[in-house]
């Protein structure tokens, strides 16, 4: 899983939208995940489920976590610049150059803005899994 930090580049949305792809790949890769790890009834006693099932989870959650801070963090860095920019067009409103780069950050911005739905979707689609796969090995802590 790719660092939020070092990975994530809030410059370029295409870059942005390719570290977030990295940083999905345990979502992406659950099934499989959940298919090699957690043993079917007849070798269950080969493999010890629960704690298969917890660490799975534990991973999940933080691949989670890292992802909506990331998302969050170069949301707060666009909005910032989108601020600066409309204050600098205040003050020079017949700037062309300027309204571009403002509209050009304002769309980026809706994209970022897009992507924590996106994120949504795919951690929900992930526990969905999880849970119909370890229900009987593991119940995760109940979230606030």
């Amino acid at each position: 899983m790719a660092a939020p930090d070092e990975a994530l580049n809030c410059e370029d949305f295409s870059m942005f939208q390719e570290a977030l792809k990295v940083m999905r790949t345990i979502d992406d890769r659950i099934v499989y995940g959940l298919n090699t790890t957690v043993p079917t009834v007849s070798f269950s006693g080969k493999v010890d489920a629960t704690q298969t099932c917890k660490q799975l989870y534990e991973s999940m959650m933080e691949a989670h976590l890292s992802r909506d801070r990331a998302i969050k963090t170069c949301i707060a860095q666009s909005s910032e610049v989108v601020g600066q920019l409309r204050e600098a067009r205040a003050k020079d409103c017949d700037n062309m150059a300027l309204i571009k780069e403002l509209r050009k950050e304002q769309t980026k911005l809706k994209l970022m803005q897009s992507e924590l739905n996106v994120e949504e979707v795919v951690n929900d689609r992930s526990l969905k899994v999880f849970t119909e796969r370890c229900r009987i090995h593991y119940t995760p802590p109940k979230v606030l």
